[in-house]
């Protein structure tokens, strides 16, 4: 804090003037001048001071919470780019699984194809060979019953 400016010698002269003897006028001004080295008071200088480090202060925080803010943004960025990285990742490694499985899909219709023809070509020749044991069958029981028919003739 700055000290108030005070002319002791000024003072006592003001006083002698007014009337006081000089003994009185020292007293009083050495009273004045202790009060005023006592306060703690702030000038206009003390106060434009103040203010300028006070701006400077803000000045620096500013500097500083911009400083983190970048640091945040990019620690931002790089986490969004990581992420993206992952579901391109993700994406891929689901569209190589897709591909897998429609393939396996595939090959499972075409064995389950192949296999139906196969089965189709079974039932084909056992009704065939049903159909020609049944005629021998028929032929058979035709002759037992010529032959029957003769005997009891």
């Amino acid at each position: 804090m700055g000290q108030v400016a005070f002319d002791t010698q000024e003072f006592v002269e003001k006083l002698e003037n007014s009337g006081l003897n000089r003994e009185q006028a020292k007293a009083i001004t050495l009273v004045v001048r202790e009060s005023h080295e006592v306060a703690d008071l702030a000038t206009k200088r003390d106060l434009e001071d103040a203010r300028k480090d006070l701006s400077a202060e803000i000045s620096n925080v500013r500097k500083d919470l911009s400083a983190e803010i970048s640091m945040v943004k990019r620690d931002f960025d790089d986490v969004r780019k990581e992420i993206e990285f992952r579901f391109e990742k993700t994406d891929a490694q689901i569209a190589d699984v897709r591909k897998e499985l429609s393939a396996q899909i595939a090959d499972a219709r075409k064995e389950t194809t192949t296999q139906i023809a196969l089965l189709r070509k079974d039932v084909e020749s056992i009704s065939t060979w049903l159909l020609i044991k049944m005629a021998a069958m028929m032929t058979a029981l035709l002759g037992v019953a010529v032959t029957l028919v003769k005997i009891l003739i």
